[in-house]
């Protein structure tokens, strides 16, 4: 197999090894796609839904918002944490909660049998019936700088997506995923527009000299709440810079480590890859030809690294968002094999 080193595209190299159903840290795809434009900031979403890898913005720090919208996001902040705040009668945000509860009361059960047995009809009030569902999962993305009705319209745009490609499940699940996800992407927007990218990989490098400075003054490994203080940040921000601290050491510790030798069991590892191999061709074989030369190209499968959508759109005479469906359509058929 190749051996990966860093290149051009770190952040391919950083989602080679994982896996559908994997997180990926916000604050860490800001820092490694800083000074990046917009079209490789999309790719990179579009290449996390093709494979199912949710985004983390728990990684993110939050921060006091200042400004025209501030004193409105800390009004929001208090609803999301149970705090009952009267709206004027002509907010929308007002508005639009009062329409949801005129809402009837509808089975997702019965509408997803309907969905699936081909009533098209029933995917409207499908979507209609979790509109309170984007409400909720709003609310706990507050505090990022995103209003809490611009939360909900991007959530209804994950709502609509995650119908597009839904095929049998837990309906509800299947589609909080693509509204956690769309919520995500515009909380990771919101940051990058704030420099938050910037001022985390400063962070980051702050918090190594601290450490090494800690370290060589104390004689030990010091504690988090140590590199906070000589940093002169909070003990939560220490905790956040932390664990990105740790998840990039980890990611360059695990692109630096060497293929095993024979005496390490080179024999074992060839007998995994054949049969990794073997399966992989045998759920290709299910496709049709462009489909397995699309995913061949998508994840590295003929030696090489995985490519971006744009990259495999332009080897076959797509267009980034046609891979990223056809991908998704792909793996989603390859799942129930």
């Amino acid at each position: 197999m190749n051996d990966i080193t860093f290149g051009e595209s770190p952040w391919e190299l950083a989602i080679v090894r994982l896996r559908p159903g994997d997180s990926f840290s916000g604050a860490r795809l800001l820092t490694l796609l800083e000074g990046e434009d917009e079209d490789a900031l999309e790719a990179a979403f579009a290449d996390l839904e093709a494979r199912q890898i949710s985004l983390d913005i728990s990684t993110l720090p939050k921060w006091e918002e200042t400004g025209a919208q501030a004193a409105r996001l800390r009004q929001e902040a208090q609803m999301a944490a149970g705090h009952e705040l009267e709206l004027p009668a002509e907010d929308p945000l007002g508005i639009y909660l009062q329409e949801l509860k005129a809402l009837p009361d509808s089975s997702l059960e019965s509408l997803t049998k309907a969905y699936l047995a081909g009533d098209a009809s029933a995917l409207e009030q499908l979507a209609e019936a979790q509109l309170p569902l984007v409400v909720e999962l709003a609310q706990a993305h507050t505090g990022w700088g995103v209003l809490l009705l611009d939360l909900i319209q991007e959530g209804n745009l994950g709502l609509w997506q995650g119908l597009s490609c839904y095929a049998g499940g837990d309906v509800r699940a299947h589609c909080a995923w693509w509204i956690r996800q769309a919520m995500a992407k515009a909380v990771l927007l919101q940051a990058r527009s704030g420099g938050v990218g910037a001022k985390l990989r400063q962070a980051l490098e702050d918090y190594r000299a601290a450490d090494e400075r800690l370290l060589t003054r104390l004689g030990r490994n010091p504690l988090v709440a140590e590199i906070a203080q000589e940093m002169g940040i909070s003990l939560e921000d220490g905790y956040v810079v932390s664990k990105m601290f740790a998840d990039a050491q980890a990611l360059e510790k695990a692109h630096r480590t060497p293929p095993p030798s024979a005496e390490d069991g080179q024999a074992v590892e060839d007998t995994a890859y054949f049969q990794t191999r073997q399966r992989i061709d045998e759920l290709l074989s299910e496709l049709d030809a462009e489909t397995r030369k699309l995913l061949s190209l998508r994840f590295g499968l003929e030696g090489g690294l995985p490519q971006s959508p744009e990259e495999v759109g332009k080897a076959l005479g797509l267009t980034a968002q046609e891979v990223v469906a056809r991908e998704a359509a792909a793996l989603g058929r390859l799942r129930g094999l």
